[in-house]
């Protein structure tokens, strides 16, 4: 079942008409968000972030737009769905209602929420080879817009097609300053002996909620000095590890890029205080 605008509906119930804003011009935003068991993990940082983002876009927040209906809705979407106690990817979608052309008559919302089931309650690692490379084709502009998680994605979903076509798990994009700002479906970091780097949002990076997380979990070890700042392709190969972040598959280290082969020791302990964090809640 999906919830739209609060009526669940079954998957052939939930259309949407030709003239959705989302669809037409590409309106819309999203959270993407991981729940364990009835738990949604880091939601205070997903419901500012959407929160913020609708503002930037200038969408009227309803009144009844709090943590707590929000929350509500989501859990119990997912027990409709019978996924109570399992692992669930929840997607909420918020588009601008229908009217105007790319002027829009009306800043009111229409929003959706969908679930999927997950096979893992906690983060894992897999030992397969991860190779990634660079998509140069079109590159990330370095503004406020690049860093909403906005269904605006051609330039990640071309990434993707580049990736599938050679032989690749993913790609990292560039800004216009030819600097690495992230991966299609992450953000990136980038350890070199103790110090660990991330490309900062004003580089045009998404505002990542797992990337949040782990500066936060970062901050409190002090033996790792992080740092956000532009990351070229030239430090790349020159780096002890790589990894991606997302919440739902949480870290992902990179094992090759080029002809360079990296380690995963760190990244390995990040990820076992990243489920030790989940564990006790966060």
């Amino acid at each position: 079942m999906i919830n739209i605008n609060g009526n669940l509906l079954t998957d052939n119930e939930a259309t949407l008409s030709i003239t959705n804003r989302g669809y037409a011009y590409g309106d819309a935003l999203f959270e993407t968000i991981r729940v364990n068991s009835g738990t949604i993990l880091f939601w205070e940082d997903h419901y500012f972030r959407l929160m913020a983002s609708m503002r930037i876009l200038r969408m009227e927040i309803p009144m009844n737009f709090t943590p707590e209906f929000l929350q509500q809705e989501i859990l119990d979407l997912i027990e409709k769905n019978g996924l109570t106690n399992s692992s669930v990817r929840v997607k909420i979608m918020v588009n601008r209602q229908e009217g105007g052309l790319y002027t829009p008559t009306v800043n009111s919302i229409d929003y959706s929420i969908s679930v999927k089931p997950l096979t893992t309650k906690f983060y894992t690692l897999s030992d397969d080879l991860y190779e990634i490379t660079l998509f140069k084709d079109h590159y990330v502009a370095a503004d406020l817009l690049s860093t909403l998680k906005s269904n605006n994605k051609l330039v990640n979903i071309l990434g993707g097609i580049f990736a599938k076509e050679n032989g690749f798990e993913n790609c990292l994009l560039l800004n216009a300053n030819k600097m690495v700002i992230e991966a299609l479906n992450g953000n990136l970091f980038l350890i070199k002996g103790n110090k660990i780097k991330t490309p900062p949002v004003s580089d045009g990076c998404l505002k990542g909620v797992l990337r949040t997380q782990l500066l936060r979990i970062l901050e409190k070890l002090p033996e790792y000095e992080i740092e956000e700042a532009s990351i070229s392709p030239f430090e790349l190969q020159k780096a002890d590890e790589l990894f991606i972040t997302n919440v739902i598959t949480g870290i992902q280290p990179i094992s090759k890029f080029r002809k360079k082969e990296y380690e995963s020791e760190v990244t390995r302990r990040l990820l076992g205080i990243l489920n030790a964090r989940i564990r006790i809640g966060d």
